[in-house]
């Protein structure tokens, strides 16, 4: 260990005694040093006042006493001891200032009304005012010791520049101060001209320069203080710093702002949200409560990524109740503590109903919806991993198309006003079984919605992945991430769409409103993503770089581990060309070729038989691709199921 060693690990644990001692310990230690500064200040409002230097005299003595009984009830009812010196700032100056301030008024009582011998009336202004000074100058220097000096020496100082130099900046820039391991090179600003400018002594350099910064300064982090920001902007932002290899975190609203409490605790990682979601719109409150508010709801799929969404939607407009239905225990226990958990937050009350049964169970249907007599139901439950359906087509085909056939003839025998089915962009031109059972889905709604007979309202909701969601890539490549790799991915160009679990769910809901019977709604997803630029921006953003042939020396590899049975490269919304726009700027509709029902009846027959008899997979998929005629199962699919996987 070399001598600079040495002294920064000597200095290190000077600052971890001081900073670790009991607060009690702390506090009285600034009471003993501000009564020196009390009498020290006694002594130069003295000798300023009678130019004479005297350290003890009758009248120094009596007003140094008379100034401390006074300080110490003043300075504890304005809490001056309550805040930490190493944290002073400007507030506690003025606190300071304020606490001298009503000093000044007992000393003058005292020194009028008792006639204090040889003390001049002005030591009552005079005194306070060089008192205030010196426990300015004590704060500033013991913050100064102890944050900036030892702050300098550390070994393991993380060198991060603030975006913005607004309030927001500032005021994570003045917590930034009081964290050691910390050093505040300088802002920077989309306001070009505080380029060369000086915020509270540190630099402000404009947003044109900024990988001209990041080169030169050699930052370790990037700290986003841009709230108020657009999204759009935000992205820009985040594009520039991904290609950078710096960990970029982020102040995640505007609230923290106006209360004026931004600390360093309140900075997150950035979501990957930012980078591939669009700037929101707000939900329409008039659709949002039409088919929910006052109403009984019954969601299947309950405990999923959607239809727990679904749920919190719900329960702010405000049901007449809530019926969960779920075929996982524990996932219906957690939904059902959270909404609770959510209803006391918002201060509203809703009847939760938990139904612990499977969706394709035609006796559970029939006695759940006979009791419950539902008005609008959102049928979100089914198998959506594509894999493990390819690998179980019998029970893909059982939990998804027997689920929404059961629901839908027990949703016409008790006079559902709503019924709306969660699709998935995966029942456009399957190549799996998963996506041609949600196709199957569709068909039956659409068939049902055709007869002039019905009175219940059919409609479905098609849209691509979200994000966060059970079977999302996100979340997946963060953990892989965290475990310093690798990241793996199926293939290099394979393209997904996506959106935040939210707005797919606030989208649902509103089409729902819109629906006259039959129509298949198609969510706006944007533009699809690779999935590979998905990895990297991650991996640049956790402040890492991917390991390649052009850089050996990289943190993380990226590995693709080839596409999985079933699997496209790339995702499409509609069957055909012919969208209709809706009231709803994020919503189309589409009308796409049906079954007639009787001719689908039939299919649908000889399929439960196959399923609940022989279940015989190869039969079964067989009617399927009846059903859906551009459904081509993969080049493997036969000898994956002779192998015994099917």
């Amino acid at each position: 260990m070399t001598n600079d060693d040495r002294w920064r690990d000597l200095r290190a644990q000077m600052l971890a005694f001081v900073v670790d001692r009991p607060r009690i310990q702390r506090q009285l230690a600034a009471v003993a040093i501000d009564a020196f500064l009390c009498i020290a200040a006694v002594w130069i409002a003295f000798s300023l006042r009678l130019g004479v230097w005297e350290l003890l005299s009758p009248p120094i003595v009596t007003f140094a006493a008379v100034a401390l009984l006074c300080w110490y009830p003043i300075a504890w009812k304005t809490g001056v001891y309550r805040s930490l010196i190493r944290f002073s700032g400007a507030r506690t100056i003025a606190d300071l200032a304020v606490a001298c301030a009503i000093l000044s008024v007992p000393l003058f009582v005292v020194c009028v009304g008792f006639r204090l011998p040889s003390v001049p009336r002005t030591l009552c202004v005079l005194h306070p005012i060089i008192f205030l000074l010196l426990l300015g100058a004590s704060r500033i220097a013991i913050r100064f010791v102890l944050l900036d000096l030892f702050k300098v020496v550390s070994v393991d100082v993380r060198r991060v520049l603030v975006y913005g130099a607004g309030r927001a900046g500032q005021q994570l820039a003045l917590s930034l101060r009081h964290e050691p391991q910390v050093l505040l090179v300088g802002f920077v600003d989309d306001d070009l001209r505080l380029d060369g400018q000086r915020l509270d002594g540190v630099p402000v350099f404009g947003a044109n320069r900024l990988e001209e910064i990041l080169a030169d300064t050699d930052i370790d982090e990037v700290l986003l203080a841009i709230p108020s920001a657009s999204r759009a902007r935000r992205r820009e932002i985040i594009e520039t710093l991904q290609d950078e290899e710096v960990f970029v975190r982020s102040l995640p609203n505007l609230t923290g702002i106006i209360e004026g409490s931004v600390t360093v605790n309140d900075l997150r990682e950035i979501q990957i949200e930012e980078l591939l979601g669009r700037e929101t719109v707000a939900a329409n409150e008039l659709l949002m409560s039409k088919t929910t508010a006052g109403k009984i709801v019954l969601v299947s799929g309950a405990g999923g990524s959607i239809g727990s969404e679904l749920c919190r939607q719900i329960v702010r407009c405000r049901p007449a109740r809530l019926v969960l239905l779920e075929q996982s225990e524990y996932a219906l226990y957690a939904i059902e503590q959270e909404l609770t958990e959510l209803m006391r937050e918002l201060e509203v009350e809703v009847p939760l109903v938990l139904e612990l049964a499977s969706a394709s169970e035609r006796s559970s249907m029939n006695r759940i919806y006979h009791h419950h007599r539902p008005e609008t139901v959102f049928h979100a439950a089914a198998y959506k991993h594509v894999p493990l359906v390819e690998a179980n087509p019998i029970s893909g085909l059982r939990n998804n198309i027997m689920s929404t056939l059961h629901s839908v003839a027990a949703a016409e025998a008790v006079g559902v006003a709503n019924f709306i089915l969660i699709s998935t962009d995966k029942a456009v031109r399957p190549t799996n079984v998963m996506g041609a059972s949600k196709r199957v889905c569709e068909l039956i709604l659409q068939a049902r919605a055709e007869r002039p007979d019905v009175k219940t309202v059919f409609s479905m909701v098609r849209f691509g992945n979200v994000l966060g969601s059970s079977g999302s890539v996100v979340p997946r490549f963060k953990a892989q991430i965290e475990a310093g790799g690798p990241v793996t991915l199926t293939h290099r160009e394979i393209t997904r769409y996506f959106m935040t679990i939210p707005e797919a769910a606030q989208l649902v809901i509103q089409a729902s409103a819109m629906a006259k019977g039959g129509e298949v709604f198609v969510l706006d997803m944007g533009q699809p993503v690779k999935i590979f630029d998905l990895a990297t921006s991650m991996i640049h953003l956790s402040g890492l770089s991917v390991r390649s042939a052009e850089n050996p020396d990289g943190d993380i590899q990226i590995v693709e581990t080839g596409l999985r049975p079933g699997e496209k490269l790339y995702e499409e919304l509609l069957i055909g060309d012919n969208p209709e726009e809706t009231k709803h700027p994020r919503i189309m509709r589409a009308r796409e070729g049906l079954w007639h029902w009787d001719d689908l009846d039939r299919e649908l027959q000889e399929l439960d038989a196959t399923i609940r008899v022989s279940g015989d997979s190869a039969a079964a998929v067989a009617i399927v691709t009846r059903l859906v005629p551009e459904f081509v199962p993969d080049a493997g699919w036969a000898e994956r199921l002779n192998a015994g996987n099917g």
